[in-house]
This record gives C-alpha cells, sequence and structure tokens, in this order.
C-alpha cells in the first residue's frame, strides 16, 4: 500500500523528470520549485526527493515509470492537481515549456487517465 510519504517522494521525483527533461536543471527551474511548494505541509518531503534525484543523476526515464507506478497503486488524489501545477510553473521557468516537458507532463496526465478509467470499467463490470 502507498502512503503519503511515497506519494510526496513521487511529487519530487516526477519534478525532478520535467526539470531535467532538456537535460540538466536550470536555477530557475529550481527557484520556481521552491516558492511553489512553500508552504506545501509535504515541502520538507518533496524537495528532500528532488534534491536526492538530483545528486544521483538517475534516469528520468526510470523514475517517470516509477511515479506512474505510485501513482496508479494509490488512485486518484486531489494532490494531483497540486503536483501538476509544480510541473507546469517549474516546466515554464526557464525559457518557456518545450516539446519535450509538455510531451511528459501531458504523458503523465494521459497514462493516470488511463489507468483509472479502466479500473472504473472494472467496477461498472462487476455491477
Amino acid at each position: 500500500m502507498v502512503g503519503k510519504t511515497e506519494l510526496y517522494d513521487a511529487f519530487g521525483e516526477m519534478i525532478y523528470v520535467i526539470a531535467k527533461s532538456d537535460g540538466h536543471i536550470q536555477d530557475e527551474e529550481i527557484q520556481a520549485f521552491e516558492k511553489k511548494i512553500e508552504g506545501h505541509p509535504w515541502a520538507q518531503a518533496i524537495k528532500w526527493s528532488f534534491d536526492y534525484e538530483s545528486k544521483h543523476d538517475r534516469s528520468p526515464e526510470e523514475l517517470y515509470k516509477k511515479v506512474v507506478s505510485i501513482c496508479e497503486e494509490l488512485g486518484p488524489n486531489p494532490e494531483y492537481v497540486f503536483l501538476i501545477e509544480v510541473m507546469e510553473e517549474v516546466a515554464a521557468a526557464s525559457k518557456g515549456i518545450d516539446q519535450e516537458e509538455r510531451a511528459k507532463m501531458n504523458n503523465f496526465s494521459s497514462d493516470l487517465l488511463k489507468k483509472f478509467r479502466k479500473d472504473i470499467q472494472r467496477i461498472e463490470d462487476l455491477d
């Protein structure tokens, strides 16, 4: 079972994926990220996860799959709106949102939506 700690770790990882989309993380992206999460109850966990991935330079593709898996396991959550807002602000922070960043954000939303629709269909099929 996925808990809040894993969820917010995944948020930091996904934001890292977006920031790293163009090959490196710009200072403007870090500043936008820190500003957007400021005041969030789990800001420290999200930041820790982002910083950890930045230091270890893990594969964005590997992390993307991990994050989607965690979110799929958790199911729909209103906090995904916050995550998408942070991703968009980070992506826009340095010269606007490029194609790679937009594609990753769209794929993330699309992948989760497909999974949740399948779950709903399975539930409806049981009735």
